[in-house]
């Protein structure tokens, strides 16, 4: 008779995380440059029937007739993202996470998540870990991931649309991809914290990052513009305030004239546009306007006129594997426009794993030292 296998897993603490490099933004936009590119040559899941799915959310009622069932409130939310990346990475896993917007009031972060990796053809457990650094660390890696191939190379001022977590990673991505940038403008609608915001990144980056009055003031004469508002907060952008050359990342929603994209930048690209299809999908019957706050939703209505195909969107993946070209000439101006990928979770968490595991850093935990039934 075969005998059983023990099952043992490295569980790791936000501590840990910060002791295996998990803040190291270099190491994070080289990791996402790698997960692109096996994206781009096809060696990837997400998780659904169309292996395309951002991921499959809790959707409370709002109203219920049991006292301890959830209702529906501003940020609300449990999800699951899945998938499986390939290449070096070859792991399994999931993103599982709630939201609540009350909960900095708590004494919590807004949203707490977690990250289980397991092995792709046993099914065991690798890891089990903090992993609300890096989500913000891989959301904040990509604008500069976009940066490398679609802004000018010598993009010297930099604004910041609002001054939260991300827009703090964002900035440390777009710091490490583009050397000659000397400037940071910061705009958020509360001046305390883009105050504070610039006085803690000038410290960490050694750039001239300072607070702006206005939205219009942030975005004008601006080599680079990232874009990270949240909650209801959507920035309008007019198109005469973005300048020649210039590249905009949108890792959270944006509001523009209703043709801007079409008519305006002239290169747009997006993280996945599989995933942002599936959106698409999932949405079908529900008015995107309300339901909906990625930029991309602009590119839906293009299609559904019949302007553009869906063969005309540019994945990221697509320019880094080779496939498709990046900034053509110093004049184009381009947007990259990012939803969140379950492999981003993934490829950032496997490599901290690894980290781990070389530093001896983490806690051996068991599932079994032999399974009761098998």
């Amino acid at each position: 008779m075969t005998k059983g296998k023990s099952v043992k897993f490295l569980f790791l603490s936000e501590e840990d995380m910060i002791k295996a490099g998990v803040l190291d933004m270099g190491q994070c936009v080289e990791t996402m440059v790698e997960m692109f590119d096996l994206m781009g040559k096809g060696d990837y899941l997400l998780g659904g029937a169309s292996q395309s799915s951002h991921g499959i959310k809790v959707v409370f009622p709002e109203t219920s007739e049991f006292p301890n069932m959830p209702v529906a409130g501003p940020d609300r939310r449990f999800m699951a993202m899945v998938g499986y990346l390939g290449g070096k990475f070859n792991v399994c896993g999931e993103k599982w996470y709630g939201s609540h917007v009350i909960n900095p009031s708590r004494g919590l972060p807004r949203s707490i998540l977690n990250i289980i990796l397991n092995d792709p053809d046993t099914s065991e457990p690798l890891a089990f870990m903090s992993a609300n650094l890096v989500s913000a660390m891989r959301t904040g890696a990509i604008p500069g991931v976009g940066a490398r191939y679609l802004a000018r190379p010598d993009s010297k001022v930099i604004g910041i649309v609002a001054a939260g977590v991300i827009s703090k990673a964002s900035l440390m991505s777009l710091a490490y991809v583009l050397k000659e940038a000397e400037e940071v403008k910061v705009f958020d609608l509360n001046t305390e914290k883009s105050t504070s915001f610039s006085e803690e990144m000038s410290k960490e980056l050694g750039l001239n990052v300072h607070p702006v009055g206005s939205l219009e003031e942030c975005v004008v004469g601006s080599d680079v513009i990232n874009v990270a508002a949240s909650g209801k907060a959507c920035p309008f952008i007019k198109p005469e305030w973005i300048k020649e050359g210039a590249y905009l990342a949108l890792p959270a929603g944006v509001s523009f004239e209703p043709n801007y994209l079409f008519d305006v930048p002239e290169k747009v690209v997006v993280d996945h546009w599989k995933m942002h299809m599936a959106f698409r999908e999932e949405l079908e019957g529900l008015d995107i306007e309300t339901h909906f706050g990625l930029a991309s939703k602009y590119l839906f209505k293009y299609i559904e006129d019949g302007k553009m195909t869906d063969d005309d969107v540019v994945s990221l993946g697509d320019i880094i594997s080779g496939k498709k070209p990046g900034r053509e000439n110093t004049k184009e101006r381009t947007v990259c426009i990012t939803g969140g990928l379950p492999t981003e979770d993934l490829a950032w968490s496997h490599t901290i794993f690894k980290n781990a595991l070389k530093k001896g850093i983490g806690q051996e935990l068991k599932l079994w030292d032999e399974p009761h039934w098998f």
